[in-house]
């Protein structure tokens, strides 16, 4: 038999040559690892759903900061957990919330640690809605006010970046106009700019205590057969100042990661969500799939896709694996 001058398998023949030539590499400092804030003390409650995360108390955090830069993740993102919830969502801006306090008490602890915060009334209000009610519809343009009070409530508590998560039209330039007008210029906006009514977002509204009351998302959420549409919401948050923009999720949406990553210059996020996740923990439990190559080759598909950011719940498992490597 005759063989072609070139055989790939030379340079896979060994550790060493397959390192050589390995053309992508996840490293834990490109993941950020979501925390979720609930009121009280000194406690700590695993999410059934989301085996190995945990909803934390303000007083929780530093040890869990200290925990994450040992391991070189060295960002966070935040969602809180209201003792009190209301219509338009207002402990989501107020001067004392759940996640304006838990903000502070990381920059006094972790400064060092980079603090993101997603902005959405969906924790806040008493009918789960990303946004403001009227006749029970959301309301776009009376949301965008108070999701830009919001955002500047995080970077006056010390929050390092904003990300609005809520798929309001016009939202990420209100959100500009509002800090730089109150000398918050130097704050990015990490904008959740293509994100999906998915299915795969159950265990989080479990762990944030956010699922809607009635109806559902996806007026204002991206239809998932859609992938053309996801370039005009990306192209509408540039043009707006958004500073990185997000796909959520990222398993499912690999060829949305991948476009977005041909036609814009700007870094791109991908939020490895909570189903997608939980589906790899249960299956791992099982014993039905080996958990840490399949965590491992999800992210790396996410990172071969376009990524250069990873949202994920496994930052840390996955970061001690590779300081263990």
């Amino acid at each position: 038999m005759v063989f072609p001058e070139y055989r790939p398998r030379r340079l896979r023949r060994n550790s060493a040559f397959r390192a050589l030539i390995r053309e992508t590499h996840l490293t834990a400092d490109q993941f950020v690892y979501p925390l979720f804030i609930m009121p009280g003390k000194n406690r700590r409650e695993e999410i059934p759903s989301m085996p190995g995360v945990f909803r934390l108390t303000v007083d929780q955090l530093a040890g869990e900061a200290r925990e994450c830069l040992q391991l070189g993740v060295h960002s966070v993102i935040l969602f809180g957990l209201p003792e009190k919830k209301d219509g338009v969502g207002s402990g989501a801006h107020a001067k004392n919330g759940i996640i304006q306090t838990a903000i502070k008490e990381l920059k006094n602890k972790a400064p060092e640690l980079l603090v993101i915060t997603d902005v959405c009334l969906c924790e806040y209000t008493d009918h789960g809605h990303c946004g403001c009610l009227i006749n029970n519809t959301v309301d776009n343009d009376a949301t965008l006010e108070i999701l830009a009070k919001t955002a500047l409530s995080h970077a006056e508590a010390g929050a390092d970046m904003v990300a609005p998560s809520d798929m309001m039209d016009g939202r990420v330039s209100e959100i500009r106009a509002t800090l730089d007008e109150n000398s918050h210029q130097s704050i990015p906006i990490m904008s959740y700019a293509v994100k999906y009514a998915s299915a795969f977002y159950g265990p989080f509204r479990d762990a944030a205590n956010c699922s809607p009351q009635f109806g559902d998302r996806k007026s204002y959420q991206m239809d998932p057969a859609n992938s053309r549409e996801a370039l005009r919401e990306a192209t509408l948050d540039v043009d707006e100042g958004a500073d990185i923009l997000i796909v959520k999720p990222a398993v499912a949406y690999l060829d949305i990661v991948a476009r977005l990553r041909e036609e814009f210059d700007l870094p791109i996020a991908a939020y490895h969500v909570s189903g997608e996740y939980a589906m790899i923990k249960a299956a791992s439990e099982k014993g039905w799939i080996d958990g840490d190559r399949v965590m491992e080759e999800t992210l790396l598909s996410i990172k071969r896709a376009g990524a250069d950011i990873i949202i994920t719940y496994f930052a840390k498992d996955m970061a001690k694996i590779l300081q263990n490597r």
